[in-house]
This record gives C-alpha cells, structure tokens and sequence, in this order.
C-alpha cells in the first residue's frame, strides 16, 4: 500500500479562506477574522460567544472561549474561568494570555452535548495508492469542565454513530454521517486543487444543537 507523503498547511486563516470560496462549502463556516480589538469587539457583539485560537497550532493549545454577558466578559482558558468587568480589561488578560502569537477569532457554536458536555468528530481522509479513503469518523466527548474536545485535553472517544445518536437522535446518525462525507469529499477536492501534495487530512466537525454541522478545523497533519 502506497501511502502519499502530505505536504503540510499549518495556517487555519488560509485553509479557512480557501473554503470559503465555495458557496456550498462556506455554510458550514462559522464567521473568522483575525484577532484585533475591532474585530473581537464587533464579534462579540454579533454573536455573544466567540472562540479565539493560534493561526498555527493544534490539539487545543491555546485555545480560548470568549462570552459577553451584558457589559462584562467571561474567559476561558484551559480550566479556568476569568470575567472582566470591561472590553479593555478583556484585551489586556487576552493579550496575556496569547503572548503576542497570531490569532484569529471565530464565530462560537453552540454545539450539542451529552449529559452537559459538548460534542464534535474527527473525520480521518488519507491518500492511498492514488484514491482518497475514509480512515476514520469518531466523536470526542469533551473532558467535564472543559469546552474543547481533544483527545490529549481528557477527551473521551466514541463512535461517531454512538455521539450523533446520544447528542441529537438516533434519526439523524445516517443523515449527519453522510453529510461530513459529503463536506469531507468537496473540501479535499478544493484544498488539494489550492494546494497540491495534501495527502493527509483531519476535519474537526461540530454539530450545533439545531443539527447543523460546522467545520471547525481542517488538519494536515492529523494526530
């Protein structure tokens, strides 16, 4: 079995853009811009929950959720929870935090759980002998008390018919499962056409609770 070497694309802002390119593909991408205090601003105010996280980077490093809550701010690193009575306040813990990395900010979804803990997938597409092949679909159960998923941040890893099913409903694993390959197929297709010698790709899926489903992630170099 010929497994392709894949070239690798460490930035989310230019994976991101590159989808944004296809209508159909740009639904199920939630709003980015990169991080300044304009945009986290105008953010915030659209969507109430934002989630910030390093251009470069994986497996939940640096991650950070940001919620407005009328005139104060609530943010969460890690385990731990900060609220800031202001905006300004709020940029001065960020910065400290980010520690002058580039960041982007995205649109927070509020993505279905199980038994309070959310939910997303992890769909495994690689390159073998020429032909792209689904290696993988599971779901990771975010750690309680935590809101990212990772394996390596005490993630629990299910079925992915097992999440679909206890996060939203039985009568949805077929149809949700069928969509993220759908997604999978016409994002590697515009990826690869955008930058040839991927060969190795991770999709992180989250499906929100109103059972819609939300790339959140596109991996080169999928752990």
């Amino acid at each position: 079995m010929e497994v392709t070497i894949s070239r690798q694309l460490a930035s989310k802002w230019l994976k991101t853009n590159a989808l944004l390119s296809n209508p159909y593909i740009a639904r199920h991408i939630p709003a980015s811009r990169l991080l300044n205090a304009a945009n986290l601003r105008s953010m915030l105010a659209a969507y109430g929950m934002v989630v910030v996280k390093p251009v470069r980077g994986g497996g939940g490093i640096g991650v950070i959720k940001i919620e407005k809550s009328g005139s104060a701010y609530r943010l969460s690193h890690k385990s731990s929870r900060r609220m800031y009575a202001g905006f300004d306040a709020l940029m001065r813990g960020l910065n400290a935090t980010r520690k002058k990395k580039p960041y982007l900010i995205q649109r927070g979804i509020r993505l279905a759980t199980i038994g309070g803990r959310p939910i997303d997938y992890r769909v495994k597409y690689v390159k073998e002998n020429g032909m792209w092949t689904y290696r993988s679909m599971l779901g990771r159960l975010a750690r309680p008390g935590l809101f990212v998923t990772n394996l390596c941040r005490g993630g629990t890893q299910m079925p992915a018919a097992q999440g679909i099913r206890r996060s939203l409903s039985p009568k949805l694993v077929g149809v949700k499962k069928k969509e993220m390959r759908n997604l999978t197929r016409a994002s590697t297709t515009l990826l690869e056409s955008r930058y040839p010698g991927i060969g190795k790709l991770g999709y992180d899926y989250g499906i929100d609770r109103n059972g819609h489903i939300w790339i959140l992630e596109v991996n080169t170099r999928p752990q």
